[in-house]
């Protein structure tokens, strides 16, 4: 073998049998050395690329099953906005019941049926909200009865305060012996305009204030006999009559439930019982329309 010119490469058996005798010159090793490199540099690419796509593929399993859970997760989000906003529904709804009842009356009056308006396009259907604008739209809503509740406190904090003044329990318990309106007059037999009403009640019966109220009067009448009127506020009084012994006096305050009296048959009086009146702007109206219990 000649090492300056040539290489020769021989595969020999253990009994020294020369199977194979390869002779490589100078040149073939630079071929074979670049091939290898080449082959080298080609599985060390084809091996990065591997490792990049295995990587891709874990990615992207990594991110359909994330995608998995954010659309569960989505669909909770929305199924509790649709609740939510059927809840605030309710709400709107229940204020405008509890608000009508203190709007003004809605009834139609005569030759008030018109009707009119230009004739305009079907608005279009809107698209469907993403979840965020469902959250936005169903702020705004919340936002909104939150605005009706505090109206509402406002309204039913007056309400509360109007009906207090009311008198709208008995100031004695009994039957009624005479009714407010026109009557027989026990004294003349004649017809008579009744202010009030007649409630049965034995001599000493506690009177009691129906409403909260200042005292106005308190002591004798030619007609009522010993009596006390009430000021309720909002322009009504009360007036109790025929009393035997009067238990407070002018400018006193008294609450709901306070004794005012005790029932007699002093005055005008065919007997025990307590002459009971309500007056809205000084005119006597009829005290079964305030008796609630």
């Amino acid at each position: 073998m000649n090492c300056r010119r040539s290489v020769t490469v021989q595969l020999v058996r253990e009994n020294g049998t020369r199977v194979l005798a390869v002779t490589l010159f100078p040149l073939h090793l630079v071929a074979i050395c670049l091939v290898l490199a080449v082959v080298g540099l080609g599985v060390s690419l084809l091996t990065g690329q591997w490792l990049r796509l295995r990587g891709v593929e874990q990615a992207a399993v990594a991110a359909t099953d994330q995608s998995r859970v954010q659309g569960a997760f989505i669909a909770s989000v929305t199924r509790e906005i649709a609740n939510l906003r059927r809840e605030v529904g309710t709400w709107q709804a229940l204020h405008a019941n509890i608000l009508e009842a203190f709007a003004p009356t809605t009834e139609s009056a005569p030759g008030r049926h018109g009707i009119g308006g230009a004739v305009g396009s079907r608005p279009r259907v809107p698209a469907p909200l993403t979840p965020s604008e469902e959250l936005n739209a169903l702020s705004v809503e919340v936002q909104e009865a939150g605005a009706s509740l505090r109206v509402l406190k406002r309204l039913v904090a007056r309400a509360s305060r109007a009906l207090a003044a009311l008198p709208s329990t008995w100031p004695v318990r009994g039957a009624v012996n005479s009714e407010f309106g026109t009557r027989v007059s026990p004294w003349s037999r004649a017809p008579e305009f009744h202010a009030g009403i007649d409630i049965a009640a034995l001599p000493g019966t506690p009177v009691h204030a129906p409403a909260v109220g200042t005292v106005i009067f308190a002591g004798g009448h030619h007609e009522y006999g010993l009596a006390v009127i009430l000021d309720h506020g909002q322009d009504i009084r009360t007036v109790y009559a025929h009393l035997m012994q009067v238990r407070v006096s002018v400018g006193q305050s008294v609450n709901r439930g306070a004794e005012i009296g005790l029932s007699g048959t002093t005055g005008r009086s065919s007997g025990p019982h307590l002459h009971y009146e309500i007056l809205v702007s000084g005119q006597a109206v009829n005290p079964r329309s305030f008796l609630w219990d």
